[in-house]
């Protein structure tokens, strides 16, 4: 099977619509890991992904007899767009079975290659039953996402490129893995020719169908998938992937969301590009194997296979990136609930940067903080600066890992608060800088009770706080009078009618 999949890759026909994509140097990542990283550019074809090679391929290889029937494929992503330019270039119709639930950008750039566009079900399962459906009924060709030897073929042309560009002194390709496609493909190429070059391919933890596969001995189909890495998300990996993978892949390595982002911002901050959740696999993997291998001077390849991101996406990749890398560490913290904890907690953990601080008073003697804070340290440095926090007297549970906290609760700390009065409450701007957090709750000072505290910090020039503040009417002269002093740009914000409904 290795030589059939070799020789099919060898008379593939992608270059029609295909580039040859750039093989470039990751210089502060390579830096940072001590080995030449290079990342292979698949991000920048027609379609932003390594897809259009195997959809080319596999339209290029029909009849003539098949063309004139034209095509049908089920995708809401890569696939689609990689079938619909193929078909185009081709000149023959194409069919794109897509969910429902798929967002209008990836309809309308599917349309404005010319695919016809077929919305039915709410999930891939659903629509791919319609496509093979609508294959049977119309005589149309029907284009596997990767379960098909000339898409695996087309996919292949991929190392072939890298062999070209760099030659074979690479210690090991970082290979994201789905249905199997992308990594059957350079593993076949590159395993009939230099098999000492180590072929590593990566998943998700919530969707590692060939991992468990390749275990099992068998195709295990998983009951379900996380949906992050959408681009990866196959619940059952492909038959010839599969017998492939077999044969070729070395080991399969699992990455989690959070190194995920982590790994996006690297490539961001190495080539200004933005992948996908799957397009950033391999770089996350290629930290982990340094790190775990310890590692010098070698040369290692990621596959940045795509970069169809939704923009809405990157508010949670921003959120998590930090963790990922493990630059910062999120605790639920127990002060005592009386003026001056606030800033008695703060003195102990001095001048590292407080990257997010939520707080909502409650009836009790404890109250419990979510908080925060920069650990440029590493994983060392959260372990050393959770046992300061215990040291001084602060009960704290670590949440860095806690997927419920990092997705919802961190977002719901507060409330109404019973029973409270003399409440103000007020919006303050600050320099950001580290410390900053520190200096204002001196500033603030211990005489009046904070019952409210949120902060998050945006990677601004300024932070911004919201604060709530106890202040009985008789100490409220020498209070605004204080405020007058503080140099801090603030706003009150009692009378705010979302204070009314949420917070009073």
């Amino acid at each position: 099977m290795l030589q059939d999949t070799f020789e099919r890759i060898l008379k593939a026909r992608v270059y029609d619509v295909a580039i040859e994509s750039p093989l470039e140097v990751a210089p502060r990542l390579s830096a940072r890991l001590g080995n030449q990283v290079l990342f292979k550019r698949e991000d920048l074809q027609p379609v932003f992904s390594f897809k259009i090679r195997g959809a080319y391929n596999k339209i290029a290889q029909l009849t003539d007899l098949e063309a004139a029937r034209g095509v049908i494929c089920a995708s809401a992503g890569n696939h689609a767009q990689g079938v619909a330019l193929a078909a185009s270039r081709r000149g023959i119709r194409a069919v794109i079975c897509m969910p429902w639930t798929t967002p209008a950008i990836k309809v309308e750039a599917v349309q404005a290659r010319g695919g016809e566009v077929v919305l039915h079900g709410d999930d891939y399962d659903s629509a791919c039953a319609h496509a093979l459906q609508l294959a049977a009924e119309q005589g149309l060709t029907f284009v596997h996402p990767f379960d098909d030897p000339e898409v695996i073929a087309g996919q292949g042309t991929i190392a072939m490129e890298l062999l070209r560009q760099h030659g074979p002194d690479i210690h090991a390709v970082f290979v994201p893995i789905g249905g199997g496609g992308l990594i059957a493909g350079i593993g076949a190429y590159l395993r009939r020719l230099y098999p000492h070059i180590r072929i590593i391919g990566v998943e998700p933890v919530d969707a590692a169908s060939m991992k468990v596969s390749l275990e099992a001995g068998y195709r295990v189909t998983l009951p379900r998938v996380g949906l992050f890495h959408d681009g990866v998300a196959v619940r059952t990996v492909g038959e010839h992937t599969f017998r492939i993978a077999q044969q070729v892949v070395d080991e399969v390595m699992l990455v989690t969301t959070d190194e995920t982002c982590a790994a996006i911002q690297d490539i961001y901050e190495d080539t200004r590009a933005i992948v996908e959740p799957a397009g950033a696999l391999a770089v996350a993997a290629i930290k982990q194997y340094v790190a775990r291998e310890g590692i010098k001077g070698e040369t290692l390849i990621a596959l940045n296979c795509g970069a169809n991101m939704n923009f809405d996406r990157l508010r949670h990749v921003t959120e998590r990136a930090d963790l990922g890398a493990h630059r910062e560490a999120l605790f639920a913290v127990e002060i005592p609930e009386q003026p001056g904890s606030f800033l008695r907690f703060c003195q102990v953990i001095g001048d590292r940067s407080v990257t997010e601080f939520n707080y909502r008073y409650s009836r009790g003697d404890m109250a419990c903080i979510f908080v925060g804070i920069a650990v440029p340290d590493g994983p060392e440095g959260k372990v050393r600066l959770q046992a300061k926090i215990e040291a001084a007297g602060f009960p704290v549970t670590d949440m860095s890992d806690n997927e419920l906290a990092k997705l919802h609760v961190r977002y719901m700390v507060g409330g109404h608060a019973a029973e409270l009065k003399d409440e103000r409450l007020f919006r303050f701007e600050f320099p950001e800088r580290p410390g900053a957090l520190l200096r204002f709750l001196q500033a603030v000072g211990s005489d009046w009770n904070i019952s409210l505290f949120h902060y998050r910090n945006h990677g601004s020039s300024n932070g911004r706080v919201l604060a709530g503040i106890q202040v009985p009417p008789a100490s409220a002269a020498s209070f605004d009078a204080h405020m007058q002093e503080l140099g801090y740009q603030y706003t009150e914000e009692s009378g705010n009618p979302a204070v009314r409904l949420f917070l009073a």
